[in-house]
């Protein structure tokens, strides 16, 4: 039951990052437009599209999930301080607190590492 519920919680915390990419791909330009208006080049969007998608994947699977989940952490609080904190806003201030426990999960998930339902355990 253990590694069930691990299983599912990596597939729970992956899923924003995968459906994130894939919205990123649908949209170039507008999150382009979106990344620049707050002063991140827009010649990061691809690795950023990568690290999501790419990156969700791993961690549904169960790949290299420890490294993994550190840049997944490391990348919730970057995007957490460069985009969400105008905390004025009630909305702006709740994402930035969601980036953050976020980010927390990663690092509990980096610090467990995957379970026998994973690559990494193969």
């Amino acid at each position: 039951m253990n590694q069930i519920s691990h299983l599912a919680g990596r597939i729970l915390i992956a899923l924003i990052f995968i459906i994130a990419g894939a919205g990123k791909i649908a949209d170039p330009a507008g999150t382009t437009g979106y990344m620049e208006a707050v002063g991140v080049p827009g010649i990061l969007l691809w690795p950023t599209i990568a690290l999501e998608l790419l990156g969700g994947i791993a961690i549904v699977i169960g790949f290299q999930t420890r490294l993994i989940s550190y840049f997944l952490a490391a990348f919730c609080v970057a995007t957490a301080v460069l985009f969400h904190t105008n905390f004025a806003e009630q909305m702006q201030m709740i994402l930035f607190l969601k980036n953050l426990a976020i980010a927390g999960g990663f690092l509990l998930l980096a610090s467990s590492g995957a379970t026998a339902l994973s690559l990494d355990k193969r």
